[in-house]
């Protein structure tokens, strides 16, 4: 695994679970502005920042037309994508 692995590389070690995984999306998508969600792994990610720095989840999450069903996508996404830092 990398020395900084990402959300998905951790899920898929079974590191962190898919029930954190939905978890996470649920926090972000209940306060778009949380800065920190931690994992059971002692792994924490900000989920504002990851959502920020995916350009796709980004767009995808301020477009009113979009779906509520394509915004958790592109918010998942994000956070598989992000790299949690390891307490």
């Amino acid at each position: 695994m990398a020395e900084h692995p990402t959300t998905g590389e951790l899920f898929k070690a079974k590191t962190i679970t898919g029930a954190e995984v939905d978890a996470a999306v649920d926090v972000f998508m209940r306060d778009a502005t949380v800065s920190l969600f931690r994992f059971e792994s002692g792994h924490t990610l900000d989920p504002a920042a990851a959502v920020k720095a995916h350009p796709w989840a980004k767009a995808t999450v301020a477009n009113q037309e979009a779906t509520e069903h394509l915004r958790r996508a592109a918010v998942r996404t994000a956070i598989l994508l992000g790299r949690p830092e390891k307490e």
